[in-house]
């Protein structure tokens, strides 16, 4: 993979939202937030298409920026070719457009679709055939905008995984306005925008691994979300004993040597952290946190199953392999204790 190309972005937008934001792109970014938050406002602010002040073009009219620019639904023109659709966005003769246009469909592997109409065309296809399109005005950065969102999940993933290779292939930057996590997973660099501001960026690894606040673990896809109160310190240990609002059980969490006794926080555990009783027993470690529930949903996806068990008030969500459930004999309604390690809770501050 070509190392990713660096474009600084920091926009004062005040129309049809008040936006100031300030980020950067790298290779395939992805600009995550929930409905709302201005995604699209921002991508549409780089385009040209609303007034914006700030680089890296702020200075420039609209049909001098160097962005290509796929909406959502890729509005391809259903009565056109897909060589034709491509055509579209460029000058001179049309014998010239139409040679140019079948080199950018074959750069984007489809040159034996160039003379079928988007309605023959999957989902993938029609937006290879806009990315063709956008490629035509040879853009020094790509927009996106939902680029998941005419996608069904079945085929997702791998035509996510083909997007992001072709734009490594083209050694060109890229921002997609999404609001699915799985995209942001996939891509070399993840903003995430609530409050509509930037509240954390960085590579996914790292974001994903560590969210900076409970509003970014909601956008990463974190189901777990709850709240606590300090109890007390244990900074021989480098802990800190919470009592669980919602299920009223003490747990035992990473140290938080600055929130007094009986500060409110956040906290929050990926269902892939919260664990089933081993096959084997003594596995367990001396920092887990017992949680006794009952399972209220169970769901088999091929080799590993989603479960939620209910703690109190609070639904805990975990994911195990099915050969593990098997063997405890778990179903609905069963009661079960699960097991947290302290240093899988993240934590924050209200």
């Amino acid at each position: 993979m070509p190392a990713p190309s660096i474009l600084h972005v920091k926009l004062q937008i005040r129309q049809p939202i008040a936006l100031d934001v300030d980020f950067e792109v790298q290779g395939f970014t992805a600009l995550l937030g929930a409905s709302g938050e201005g995604k699209s406002t921002v991508l549409k602010a780089l385009a040209g298409l609303i007034p914006s002040l700030g680089p890296p073009f702020g200075k420039l009219p609209p049909q001098r920026r160097p962005v290509g620019y796929l909406p959502q639904g890729y509005a391809l023109f259903p009565h056109l070719r897909a060589w034709e659709n491509v055509a579209y966005a460029l000058g001179g003769a049309l014998g010239a457009q139409r040679r140019a246009a079948l080199t950018l469909l074959q750069s984007v592997g489809l040159a034996q679709q160039a003379e079928l109409r988007p309605a023959q065309l999957s989902g993938g296809q029609q937006q290879r055939v806009a990315l063709a399109r956008a490629l035509a005005r040879q853009p020094q950065v790509l927009l996106l905008d939902e680029p998941t969102s005419a996608l069904d999940a079945n085929t997702r993933d791998d035509i996510l995984a083909e997007l992001v290779s072709r734009m490594h292939q083209l050694s060109m930057p890229a921002l997609a306005a999404t609001h699915d996590a799985s995209l942001a997973a996939m891509s070399d660099w993840v903003v995430l925008l609530s409050g509509r501001q930037v509240i954390q960026q960085g590579p996914p690894a790292e974001v994903f691994a560590h969210p900076a606040s409970r509003s970014a673990a909601a956008l990463l896809g974190v189901r777990n979300r709850f709240a606590a109160r300090v109890l007390r310190h244990a900074p021989e240990r480098g802990l800190t004993l919470l009592q669980w609002e919602e299920a009223g059980l003490p747990l035992w969490a990473p140290l938080m040597a600055a929130c007094e006794t009986g500060c409110l926080i956040d906290w929050a555990v990926s269902p892939d952290e919260v664990r089933l009783p081993p096959l084997k027993p003594g596995q367990l470690a001396d920092v887990e946190n017992p949680v006794s529930g009952r399972i209220e949903h169970l769901v088999v996806q091929g080799a590993s199953a989603t479960l939620a068990l209910r703690c109190g008030e609070a639904r805990l969500w975990l994911r195990a392999p099915l050969r593990l459930i098997k063997h405890q004999g778990l179903r609905i309604g069963s009661a079960v204790t699960v097991h947290l390690r302290a240093e899988h809770l993240m934590c924050w501050r209200r």
